[in-house]
């Protein structure tokens, strides 16, 4: 990939944020060597992989690689049989224990949890966990080994023990006793590995040693008293005992190691191999990064895209297609509108794609995969070169642009600025004619309205721009792909305020044509906004739609689930009064035979007629279908929207939701059921109010009809009830009370020892139409009461 163009579109900068996400020194050089591929099965890969490290990382957090220290250099001191120190010994010990966490870390908690990629690089680790117990439990820390590392070591550092005992008792009592007058300070002090103490050198012939030191000016001299010279001799013989036991316990211990080289060196690799995953998976995370869908046919669609390397809170976020449609795209307008800005963010999102990372925008952007990415971006004037910003480019572009092909991406910053607009824009159709031609994906920005009238009378080739607020005179960096860029030169001007006549001259001073160009970018602009709040709204009618159909089809599949299990109840129970009637008819025929052979009587014969008779007449009973009738007739006019009624037919309550049409049908809502009926099968429901006067709940024709909602308290008292026993009851209060269209009700419960309080609150916590529940306020009841918002 062209180095100056990784540079150009700040790719360095990602990698830095990468390699910040790396805990291991080989996890970290891996994040430096990452460049762009251009193999897609290769790429796919290393895409895989990330999206796998980021769910991982969201559904466990993250895993930590910082104990993945190198340990090539032992592992090749373990292959020619030398004997590593403490300080290696740990440091494989603590790479073998970050495995045995990375390895746990691996495994798959729940047979829900779907296999991944990673899965073969976690069961490649071996944690050796015997060899690493051995290692934590003779090594303590790199200067230090632990006494229990062997019974040898055990027994000299006891006995090390025990005779510097014996020489700071001795010499103790020679300090606090016969020396004390000849001593400097009474104190034991060591000089070299020997103790001493310090005489004054007056008094050097009353104390019988050996000197070791003396002070800088001679006036102390440091002896070791004969009481202890064999004592520190002892201790100096130890000492060395130690160092030898020492170096045998780490001989043995690097013998247990070499044993294992080649897992070693497997579980190094795999881990800062994980490392280099996981710092991919983290940045993903840490930008709101999404999986992009890799392409080879040079399909570009940027959904939503945010430039990884601005303030996440402030960016703007832009969508970019290019190379279905058209192959070069061309991006006009005002300085600091956000031209360079989408330039950069397709460059670099390209780059990002290719090596692996997830970009910074919505889920199913696409990029394509090009061998080369070339970018003529920013101002590369050269006074040493004695190069122009003009001359710059030019020389940019001139040595990129022979070795350009159809796998490429080109990108243009500005093209043909610096020299003379005419010149400058004639040569920068050319240089776009040229790449478009041959079918290279192009995107330009650029002030010349010549290329945007390339752009609208060339095929394949489309414009955009940078939305600019002439009222505020602030860019809103929004990319609006399909019209070009209005400068809004004199818009701008006379916002800063430049006097209206030199405007106006200005105008005059533009021909016809250019007049009608601005009109007519004018005119797109503002259809372009049209269209997009069109569009949205569009999108969002589709959304409710597919939320009524699904909420419609759940509602018929309920209903036929009803009906399924009626008509699987009344098979079941003909059944039953068939087999009921087989069974009397059996019973009948035997009792005539034996009638007939033992001459019963009559009167005998007629009882047991009459027996069966009623025995028939009950099963008929059970069996018919009675319809029922309305108890009075009714009219068309006699039903009113909101009518409380009764659906004879199928015996179920309802309310009416529409009047009565020529052939006297209505609608009825029975609950979630909405059926048409005829007004022959309705008899309306008359309820009388229960909270009105007696002498007003009648009248002359009959009770005064009321709707629901006056039927029903806004109020429901639990008191004394057990849990079961207050859920039924609220259940089908909040039933009535929701048909009632009651917006808030009020449950008493009373305080107690809180139990019914909590199992009417596990209640409401279940039930879909309860917005809200809370305790009531002090003096409407306090913890005593809950107040319930339906919804």
């Amino acid at each position: 990939m062209n180095q100056k163009t990784l540079l150009k579109l700040e790719y360095n900068k990602i990698i830095t944020l990468l390699e910040e996400q790396a805990a291991s020194f080989r996890g970290r050089q891996l994040c430096r060597k990452l460049k762009p591929m251009t193999d897609l099965k290769r790429i796919d890969t290393f895409q895989e992989q990330t999206a796998a490290a980021f769910t991982r990382i969201v559904k466990k957090g993250r895993l930590s690689f910082g104990d993945a220290f190198p340990v090539e250099e032992s592992m090749k001191r373990l292959e020619v049989g030398a004997s590593l120190g403490s300080g290696e010994l740990l440091r494989i010990c603590k790479v073998l224990q970050n495995a045995g966490r990375a390895k746990a870390y691996g495994r798959h908690d729940t047979q829900d949890e779907l296999a991944d990629c990673l899965d073969a690089y976690f069961d490649q680790l071996e944690p050796l966990t015997l060899l690493s117990n051995e290692i934590e439990r003779c090594i303590i820390a790199e200067d230090e080994i632990s006494d229990d590392a062997s019974p040898a070591l055990k027994h000299i550092r006891r006995s090390i023990a025990g005779i510097n005992d014996k020489v700071h008792a001795t010499l103790n009592s020679l300090v606090n006793g016969a020396l004390r007058s000849y001593l400097q300070d009474p104190i034991i002090t060591m000089r070299g590995d020997r103790y001493c103490v310090p005489v004054k050198a007056e008094y050097r012939s009353q104390v019988n040693g050996m000197i070791h030191d003396q002070s800088s000016t001679g006036s102390t001299l440091f002896i070791e008293p004969m009481a202890v010279v064999k004592l520190n001799n002892d201790l100096k013989e130890l000492y060395a005992k130690e160092q030898e036991e020492i170096q045998v316990i780490l001989a043995r211990l690097s013998e247990d190691t070499a044993e294992y080289i080649e897992e070693i060196r497997t579980d190094y690799r795999v881990l800062t191999d994980l490392d280099f995953i996981f710092a991919r998976g983290q940045l993903a995370l840490s930008m709101n990064a999404s999986r992009p869908i890799l392409n080879n046919e040079g399909r570009i669609h940027i959904r939503d895209g945010r430039h990884p390397l601005l303030d996440a809170r402030k960016v703007v976020p832009i969508t970019v297609t290019l190379g279905e449609d058209f192959s070069l795209l061309i991006v006009t307008g005002p300085n600091t509108g956000g031209k360079t800005v989408s330039l950069k963010t397709v460059g670099l999102f390209t780059l990002m794609g290719q090596a692996g990372l997830h970009i910074p925008a919505a889920d199913r952007s696409e990029l394509a995969v090009f061998h080369q990415v070339y970018a003529d971006i920013g101002d590369e004037q050269s006074i040493e070169q004695s190069l122009s910003t003009f001359s710059s480019h030019m020389t940019n572009i001139v040595s990129f642009l022979k070795d350009v092909d159809e796998q490429s991406l080109v990108l243009f910053d500005e093209l043909g600025a610096g020299t003379d607009p005419t010149e400058g824009a004639a040569l920068a159709i050319a240089i776009l004619s040229h790449l478009h031609i041959r079918g290279i994906r192009t995107m330009a920005t650029t002030h010349y309205s010549e290329l945007k009238v390339f752009a609208l009378s060339t095929e394949g080739v489309e414009n955009a721009c940078c939305e600019f607020d002439v009222e505020s005179l602030k860019p809103t960096y929004r990319l609006l792909i399909g019209i070009p860029g209005k400068s809004n030169a004199f818009a701008i001007s006379g916002k800063l305020g430049l006097p209206d006549y030199i405007i106006e001259d200005a105008k005059n001073r533009l021909t016809e044509q250019d007049v009608s160009f601005e009109d007519l970018l004018t005119d797109l602009e503002n259809s372009k906004r049209i269209i997009e709040k069109e569009r949205d709204e569009i999108q969002t009618y589709k959304r409710e739609v597919e939320r009524l159909k699904t909420q419609t089809r759940q509602k018929q599949e309920k209903l036929d689930e009803q009906r399924d299990r009626i008509l699987r109840e009344a098979n079941e129970k003909a059944n039953a009064i068939l087999r009921e009637a087989k069974e009397m008819a059996d019973e009948t025929m035997k009792n005539f035979r034996k009638f007939g052979k033992e001459g019963i009587s009559a009167a005998e014969m007629e009882r047991e007629r009459e027996r069966l008779r009623k025995k028939i007449k009950d099963t008929a009973g059970k069996s018919a279908l009675k319809p029922q009738k309305p108890k009075k007739t009714y009219k068309p006019s006699d039903f009113k929207l909101g009518e409380s009624v009764k659906v004879l037919s199928m015996n179920l309550t309802g309310t009416i939701s529409s009047l009565p049409d020529s052939r006297g049908n209505v609608t009825v809502q029975m609950g979630i059921l909405r059926s048409q009926v005829n007004i022959s099968d309705l008899e309306i429901i008359e309820e009388a109010n229960p909270y009105a006067p007696k002498n007003m709940r009648r009248t002359g024709s009959g009770k005064i009809k009321m709707s629901k909602s006056l039927s029903v308290r806004p109020e429901i008292n639990l008191l004394g009830k057990t849990v079961d026993e207050a859920v039924a009851e609220l259940d089908k209060y909040l039933d009535d009370a929701l048909l009632s269209h009651l917006n808030t009700v009020r449950v008493v419960h009373g305080k107690g020892t809180g139990a019914l309080r909590k199992g009417i609150h596990e209640y409401l916590r279940r039930q879909k139409h309860v917005k809200s529940y809370h305790l009531a306020e002090f003096g409407e009841g306090d913890a005593g009461v809950t107040i319930v918002e339906l919804g």
